[in-house]
């Protein structure tokens, strides 16, 4: 495809590293961010998203000219929203970022522009709200104004690989709108790329992430039934899984990030009396911040006074900096809101959060209890010994089967594990 310039709407997750992919492969990039601190460092070849090798390929695609940041869009020949699609407190979609991006570009578009929505959203967003607002240019989509959805498919941590690596789905309005951009993004992607239309690429989007949201939430059940019955869903699990049609995931204390703990909501917020299986899931997973808390409760029931407790990790999944949704941070609130909780917290990839202390030793002095909310590779190093001298209880309760029990046994820890047979009730 011929060399465009390309104006893209949101800086963040999603939105950067999209631009700096086109603009390191030769197309005009115009970035717009409302957040002014990220505009200028964007400018300046500087990144305030921690993602591996981001940083490189931001200041390549800076330095050549090839990527500029703005805080309000421009003329171009693509426009890509990329703009956050939160949850509202009663789980309904907050469409309020997506409605205003369209709503900027619309002063802009001219005869024969692509337009492209990325933000995750309900089924029908495209047809029923974007397109809607873009013909306000006196422009009709479909014939001269190309629309299409095509959702992120991407993991944190390993962004840049697997935008281009993954396949990818293009749902556009009409046929000449998916086959537009479909061959816009073979600029980069070299996964297979599946056209088919704006509403059924959509719902892709949201029943990818609802799948695994419904299974996390299956393993999560799964726990709580072995705690009550003194076995371990760890080595159910285990040998579930040599079953060669069986893969039951991981439980854990709750689901979190931009998607699994979101996507499912648009497709209860549109038919909650068919979502049933969805909702019921989707109310398991948020309870497990609430069962870790019981947990807890149940581990230090016997200690008098005030308790400190030690929390390792509280973004949403292992070594990224992103904390949004994270049920740990929900488990955090849920000890404020109790109260009788002394709290500490050690996370290396969150640069700053109340209760942040930057050692794990010297956060954990005078604990009862230490819990391990994410599996962050520096913890596999723990000085278990050490830090077991510096507490008044020496207990640790892992919500993952991340690391060793023998090692804490061996050190005198009291080591619980969510799902473990020694969780149940009955023994603690």
């Amino acid at each position: 495809m011929s060399r465009k310039t390309i104006c893209i709407i949101g800086l963040g997750y999603i939105g950067l590293p999209t631009a700096a992919m086109f603009a390191t492969h030769g197309h005009k990039i115009t970035g717009v961010d409302i957040n002014k601190n990220l505009v200028n460092e964007l400018n300046q070849g500087r990144v305030v998203i921690n993602e591996p090798y981001l940083d490189i390929m931001v200041q390549a695609a800076v330095t050549s000219g090839n990527l500029k940041a703005v805080d309000k869009p421009c003329e171009a020949d693509v426009f890509i929203i990329c703009v956050p699609t939160p949850i509202t407190e009663d789980k309904k979609a907050d469409m309020s970022y997506v409605r205003q991006a369209t709503e900027t570009i619309v002063p802009y578009l001219r005869k024969g522009n692509i337009v492209i929505l990325e933000s995750t959203s309900p089924a029908g967003t495209t047809k029923e709200l974007v397109c809607p607002i873009l013909e306000k240019s006196g422009l009709k989509t479909g014939d001269e104004l190309f629309v299409a959805h095509s959702p992120e498919r991407v993991l944190p941590g390993q962004i840049l690989m697997e935008l281009v690596n993954n396949n990818r789905i293009v749902g556009g309005i009409n046929k000449e709108s998916a086959e537009l951009v479909r061959d816009l993004y073979r600029t980069f992607v070299k996964g297979e790329i599946y056209l088919t239309d704006a509403t059924t690429a959509e719902m892709c989007k949201l029943m990818e992430n609802t799948y695994r949201d419904v299974n996390i939430a299956l393993a999560n059940e799964l726990a709580k039934l072995c705690e009550n019955m003194g076995i371990s869903a760890w080595e159910v699990i285990k040998l579930c899984n040599k079953h060669p049609r069986v893969n039951i995931h991981e439980p854990g204390p709750g689901v979190g990030g931009h998607c699994l703990a979101v996507d499912p909501w648009f497709i209860i917020e549109n038919d909650p009396q068919t979502a049933q299986i969805i909702r019921q899931a989707r109310d398991v997973n948020d309870n497990m911040p609430q069962h870790v808390m019981s947990r807890i409760e149940e581990i230090l029931g016997g200690i008098e006074g005030k308790k400190k407790i030690t929390v390792l990790g509280i973004t949403y999944k292992p070594n990224i900096d992103d904390i949004r949704e994270s049920p740990v941070i929900r488990l955090v609130e849920l000890l404020e809101e109790k109260g009788g909780y002394d709290i500490s917290i050690v996370d290396p990839y969150v640069k700053e959060f109340r209760y942040k202390q930057e050692n794990i030793t010297k956060a954990a002095e005078a604990s009862d209890l230490i819990v391990l909310g994410v599996c962050h590779r520096e913890f596999k190093d723990m000085r278990i010994g050490e830090i077991g001298e510096t507490m008044r209880h020496k207990n640790f309760l892992s919500t993952k089967d991340f690391l060793k029990r023998e090692v804490f046994c061996e050190n005198g820890f009291n080591y619980f594990l969510l799902g473990d047979k020694n969780m149940s009730a009955k023994t603690l």
